[in-house]
């Protein structure tokens, strides 16, 4: 049997050999939502369900579950038409965590599906080592600069490249230390 981070990274893999990810909203909670159920639909009960408990990460607390709907509303209308407004949009999306588990495997995917309908490009997550994307994360909150500079030079056109997104994909589990 699959370990449940084996299965999520499967599903990570069909969502995009399959197509489906086109057909999800992008840059939307909604769309978010989506790509979280299609993760972890069948490994967790909240697959795709805003969390309704309050939740942390070392010393950071997450938005706080009361307000967290209203928060995600804000997010959801942040403006996407540059790199710089996309990153921020990103950044506060994982301040808000919506999911009680699986949050940065999803929202990675998700800013790839921003990036990719309004400036044509994605990530290589091959390119940014775990530690520095850690660290930048945790710092983002603050200021997003030193995640700006770590993650526009990784951009690709590579849109379509398989093998850049499953390998994305793959890194993107190693940031989680998942199978």
């Amino acid at each position: 049997m699959k370990s449940l981070d084996a299965q999520s990274l499967e599903n990570a893999r069909q969502l995009f050999a399959s197509g489906d990810i086109d057909a999800i909203e992008v840059g939307t909670l909604k769309g978010l939502q989506a790509i979280h159920t299609r993760l972890f639909a069948g490994l967790y009960d909240f697959a795709g369900q805003i969390r309704t408990v309050n939740i942390a990460k070392g010393n950071f607390r997450f938005a706080n579950c009361l307000y967290l709907k209203e928060i995600l509303v804000v997010i959801e209308k942040m403006p996407e038409g540059t790199f710089e407004e996309i990153i921020a949009k990103y950044v506060e999306m994982n301040i808000a965590h919506p999911f009680s588990e699986g949050n940065g495997r999803a929202t990675r995917i998700w800013l790839d599906m921003i990036l990719k309908k309004r400036l044509l490009c994605i990530v290589d997550w091959q390119k940014i080592g775990k530690e520095a994307y850690l660290q930048a994360m945790e710092r983002s909150p603050v200021n997003d600069l030193e995640l700006r500079f770590l993650i526009q030079p990784s951009l690709t056109n590579a849109v379509d490249d398989r093998d850049v997104i499953f390998k994305g994909i793959e890194q993107s589990y190693f940031y989680e230390d998942c199978d």
